[in-house]
């Protein structure tokens, strides 16, 4: 009975940090925190695109995947850069479920004893914060303009697309 216990409460543990893990993909379709990008077009050549990363998933990459989106829809539609005109990082703090685990046991003489012991503090059951990227780009064809928001779309592909 003490070793199914045990193995319960393992098994248990160990599901509860299955993570979704962030990959470059599009989200599916109609699934609000899905992980992945997703876009809408505003205009030909302007697009509002979002990239949802997994719980845990750092924000530098969840901004970097929303670039690599911008860049892969610029050169699917043969222009050759575009300029972020706004962006916002949204994120929900890792405000989850959080479990810790003891076990212990002893033998005295013919006494034997085992204690499991369940808090609250020590792993998250949510994995972590889960962040997205906005951005808003425009996408033009022919020499880049200078600034900082704007980015060569070969580039982008060249640099952040291997990480991928």
């Amino acid at each position: 009975m003490k070793r199914l216990v045990l193995i319960s409460l393992a098994a248990a543990a160990l599901g509860a940090c299955e993570t979704v893990p962030t990959t470059y993909r599009p989200a599916p379709p109609g699934a609000r925190d899905a992980v992945g990008y997703s876009e809408y077009r505003i205009e030909p050549g302007r697009y509002r695109i979002t990239f949802r990363g997994g719980p845990g998933a750092p924000p530098e990459q969840v901004s970097d995947y929303a670039l690599l989106r911008a860049a892969d829809l610029a050169l699917s539609e043969g222009y050759d850069w575009f300029r972020v005109s706004d962006r916002f990082m949204e994120g929900r703090p890792d405000n989850g479920p959080r479990v810790s685990f003891g076990f212990g046991g002893a033998s005295i003489g013919r006494h034997t004893g085992v204690g499991v012991g369940v808090g609250t503090s020590s792993m998250s059951l949510g994995g972590g914060p889960a962040v997205s990227s906005t951005i808003e780009v425009l996408m033009g064809r022919g020499e880049r303009p200078r600034g900082a928001d704007t980015y060569d779309a070969r580039g982008i592909r060249q640099s952040i697309g291997p990480r991928t």
